[in-house]
């Protein structure tokens, strides 16, 4: 796996061991960015982050900051590696999502751009624990990846755009 563009294009990012962290493939996070065109400036959010492509390709991209949510240590360990590799200023939460989302008055917002990537097989159930629009900037937008057969619906979010890549689905989602 590597970052697709911007200042840190071709660098190789250290993916954590086994099944359990699914990490955006190449070819899907290219497409995302492109969708997505300039992120010039915005501040940024990662949860369920994984190895940190997602943050860290916004910030190869040009945003300006970001936070990046992650909770289990195996992705931790690979998260805070591909940090120091690319020696990129990013606040890095050890929390659970839903933690960090209760606690808004600390999450370091409002953000641009957040990307919510859970684990394929927890996503039906995290529709209705997930409330980011308290920690999103007027007209963010959110970037979901779930598994088309089961995609997670977010509240307080329109979808702008959707996008199949195989069993993966990608929605743009914009705050209301």
């Amino acid at each position: 796996m590597r970052i697709v563009g911007g200042r840190w294009r071709g660098r190789r990012l250290v993916t954590p061991p086994g099944a359990a962290t699914r990490p955006t493939s190449d070819r899907v996070r290219e497409a995302v960015f492109s969708i997505l065109g300039p992120l010039d400036g915005e501040a940024v959010l990662d949860l369920f982050a994984g190895s940190g492509a997602l943050g860290l390709e916004a910030l190869s991209r040009g945003a300006a900051r970001a936070t990046l949510v992650e909770r289990a240590a195996p992705a931790l360990r690979a998260l805070r590696a591909n940090v120091a590799a690319l020696d990129a200023t990013v606040d890095v939460r050890a929390r659970d999502v839903r933690a960090f989302l209760r606690d808004a008055s600390s999450a370091g917002g409002p953000y641009d751009l957040a990307f919510l990537d859970p684990p394929y097989r927890d996503a039906a159930g995290l529709s209705a624990e997930l409330d980011l629009t308290a920690v999103l900037a007027p007209g963010a937008r959110v970037v979901s990846e779930s598994d088309r057969r089961a995609p997670l619906a977010l509240t307080g979010l329109a979808v702008q755009d959707e996008r199949r890549y195989g069993d993966t689905l990608i929605r743009i989602h914009a705050k209301l």
